[in-house]
């Protein structure tokens, strides 16, 4: 039985992605299971890795990318035993999910409840998680707290604010006009960030700053954010998009900036700056990292969380999905 996925045998455009025929599926070693995929997300993060330039990327090309999967147990390996064939799984894979089978390690996957799509299902798992262990685990929050949430259209800003309205919390959000529908229907104050000075407006709506601002977008943006802090405030910030250049020496002045900035956190100890990596958090901290997906998940089946998610594609059409990404 033969099976597709995608490759790419060097970084580069959207252009470098291949579909390829494989003769058969993979076979699980001992305390793996095989999956057929059912769904893969596309994100941001997907093309950084396409292209070389995800900061946490130690894999060379030849590689399949996909960075979460959502698919069926096929074939179990050996020494496990705590899953069966037809179980519906998700897993973080960073790369490996732009493909019809994987084999992955039993231990790190987590269960799907039957009922949910695996579209939305999906969909929690970078952008989903991120949101939620950045407001569950970073930043330590309560009903009627204020926060301000950057790119709030974005993947990771729409379950930012789904989260946060589940979590009564008063929230700020900057984006394009084109957003503010979406804002308002999460109960959240929209920012024009094209027109808009966003720390003069969240002083302007609330004098004294917001507990937790999540900024994904650059250096520059996260030292504004910092300026928007309440005492005893925290930034989090989270991400690759500054690292989205050739340029080395750009990137290098990011990762500067960035230094700069959680020195000034140190010396203003009334506010505090933090970063997320889900990849990094997920080695760390595997058990938070099942705990957190399964809360989600049951979210989802509940019907508190609806994920947005844009188009479903065909995995033949994979370099359209990246062009779409990137022109976002």
């Amino acid at each position: 039985m033969s099976y597709r996925r995608v490759r790419i045998s060097k970084f580069g455009g959207p252009e470098v992605l291949e579909v390829v025929r494989e003769l058969e599926p993979p076979k699980p070693g001992p305390g793996e299971v095989r999956i057929r995929v059912l769904a893969a997300g596309v994100s941001f993060t997907d093309t950084l890795i396409r292209a070389g330039k995800y900061p946490d990327l130690t894999e060379k090309p030849p590689l399949t990318p996909g960075y979460d999967l959502v698919g069926v147990v096929d074939l179990i390996g050996e020494s496990v035993d705590h899953l069966s064939v037809g179980d519906r799984v998700a897993d973080l894979t960073v790369t490996g999910a732009y493909s019809e089978y994987v084999c992955l390690p039993a231990d790190g996957l987590v269960a799907i409840p039957p009922q949910i799509d695996p579209a939305e299902a999906v969909s929690l798992i970078l952008s989903g998680m991120t949101a939620f262990q950045m407001l569950k685990r970073k930043a330590d929050l309560k009903t009627g707290d204020k926060i301000l949430i950057h790119g709030a259209g974005g993947a990771v800003g729409v379950p930012l604010m789904q989260i946060g309205q589940l979590m009564g919390l008063e929230m700020f959000a900057t984006s394009s006009p084109s957003k503010r529908e979406v804002i308002e229907k999460y109960g959240a104050t929209p920012i024009d960030y094209r027109s808009e000075d966003f720390v003069q407006r969240v002083r302007d709506l609330n004098g004294d700053g917001v507990d937790a601002v999540f900024d994904g977008i650059d250096v520059a943006n996260f030292n504004r954010s910092f300026r928007t802090l309440r005492k005893g405030g925290k930034l989090v910030v989270y991400g690759a998009v500054s690292m989205n250049t050739n340029s080395w020496l750009a990137r290098f002045g990011a990762l500067g900036g960035l230094i700069q900035l959680f020195v000034k956190s140190w010396v203003s100890p009334t506010r505090s700056i933090d970063g997320y990596s889900i990849a990094s958090r997920r080695k760390k901290n595997p058990g938070d990292f099942k705990q957190d997906l399964a809360a989600l998940f049951e979210l989802l089946a509940q019907g508190k969380l609806k994920p947005e998610v844009d188009r479903v594609m065909e995995l033949e059409n994979v370099r359209k999905a990246h062009e779409l990404i990137e022109r976002a």
